[in-house]
């Protein structure tokens, strides 16, 4: 369940109506950003296939990362009922961010 968007409300409506969705803020001129896209949809797809993945370019649509208060890419936002629960920026580790995500939505989905 992956999708992109550049319009702010949406996004609020998405995480409002959803138990789980990760924000993936990136920009296309961010390699890092490129390189851990496919890692992170690999995790999602194998692990936690029932959080919403919602991408937003950052360069495009720079009033959304704003105000989330998003200033570096990648930033990951993880949102459980409503509610942000964790936020990784830059060097991200797809390793703790699976420790991160799993006991709470194994609690969710279970």
């Amino acid at each position: 369940m992956r999708q992109e968007t550049g319009n702010i409300e949406q996004l609020q409506e998405i995480i409002k109506s959803n138990d789980a969705v990760m924000l993936y803020f990136y920009n296309d001129d961010c390699p890092p950003c490129l390189s851990l896209r496919p890692k992170v949809e690999a995790l999602l797809d194998n692990n936690f296939p029932e959080m919403k993945l919602v991408y937003v370019n950052s360069k495009h649509h720079p009033e959304i990362p704003a105000s989330y208060g998003v200033f570096a890419n990648p930033t990951l936002m993880i949102f459980f009922d409503g509610k942000e629960f964790k936020r990784f920026s830059k060097y991200i580790s797809t390793s703790e961010l699976h420790q991160a995500i799993e006991r709470y939505y194994n609690i969710i989905f279970a």
